[in-house]
């Protein structure tokens, strides 16, 4: 199987799953970041040009607006490196919107005050911490990147998260390779012991999120001649009562340039909202719910085991 036939198979076995009530809208800032992580499936890194403009922003806000959610979850590449990063979080918190940031940790050693005014307007953070072995984060994310990552992890406890709770502080497993998370509880209970008493770090929750076989991870597993075999094992584990809690149902995706996508997966496959053309947040007009969603075999990473979505297992 390639690359090509996971991105444009419009045949899947996977089952048809339609949408319930929108809560969150996930705006891809750009693909702009300080790191290119190996399982990355935003092939995000220094080099990408993609920026969402001033002006693409304000659309996306008044369309959140507009169709009543709830939540703007800030994902990229690194959000934080958007020059309208602030100006979202404040224009959305404005609007009484709760705010999630995707943030890599890392990239607040370089944005001055930054985890200050995170704190300052309660947004909700939820960081990318591969594992709690300093080897195993640095072979995934990059050389110190671990160390870096606990050093902005203390700032932020320092500044209340993870302790007040008003403040949270969650952490995204990884799997190193192709395979599929461990039991979530379990994996939570390990790095809270670890990460508190080796360096002194508290945080809420942990969620552990498969590696989607698309982009970088999926080239990846290509050259090593293992894409064929994560598949087969994506739909072997593929639990049907699962399918309730994917996050899908309840999301939609907005890429840097303002179109609509059901899930974040999705707009890097270049696959439209329901399959139809594309839409913008501007020509948006109707009510998603009961629509149909795009799938395809990419989706049984959602579904396989205990599940994986932006927060975590799902069963």
């Amino acid at each position: 199987m390639t690359f090509a036939q996971v991105k444009t198979d419009l045949v899947t076995a996977f089952p048809e799953i339609s949408r319930t009530e929108l809560v969150t809208v996930q705006v891809n800032t750009g693909y702009l970041c300080n790191q290119s992580c190996r399982h990355c499936h935003v092939d995000a890194g220094p080099k990408r040009k993609e920026i969402m403009s001033r002006k693409t922003a304000e659309e996306v806000l008044a369309f959140a607006v507009r169709i009543n959610a709830k939540a703007i979850d800030l994902t990229g590449g690194a959000p934080e490196l958007n020059p309208n990063f602030r100006f979202l979080v404040e224009s959305a918190k404005s609007a009484g919107l709760h705010v999630i940031d995707r943030c890599n940790l890392t990239v607040l050693l370089q944005m001055e005050d930054l985890v200050e005014f995170l704190a300052s307007h309660k947004v909700e953070i939820v960081s990318s911490l591969p594992c709690y072995l300093e080897e195993n984060v640095d072979k995934q994310r990059g050389q110190g990147v671990f160390r870096k990552s606990i050093d902005v992890l203390n700032r932020l406890n320092h500044v209340g998260y993870g302790k007040d709770p008003a403040l949270l502080l969650n952490l995204v497993y990884n799997p190193q390779g192709a395979s599929l998370p461990p039991a979530q509880e379990n994996l939570e209970h390990d790095y809270k012991k670890i990460l508190a008493e080796k360096y002194g770090v508290v945080f809420n929750n942990l969620y552990t999120i498969a590696n989607m076989p698309i982009n970088r991870f999926a080239e990846k597993l290509e050259k090593e001649g293992r894409m064929e075999s994560y598949m087969a094992l994506l739909k072997e584990q593929h639990k049907e009562e699962n399918l309730a809690g994917v996050m899908c149902k309840s999301l939609v995706s907005v890429d840097w340039q303002g179109f609509l996508y059901d899930c974040d997966f999705n707009q890097m496959l270049d696959i439209p909202l329901s399959r139809e053309s594309k839409t913008h947040v501007n020509d948006f007009n109707r009510d998603l719910n009961g629509c149909r969603i795009a799938v395809a075999d990419h989706c049984f990473a959602c579904t396989a085991g205990k599940g994986s979505s932006c927060g975590g297992a799902l069963s």
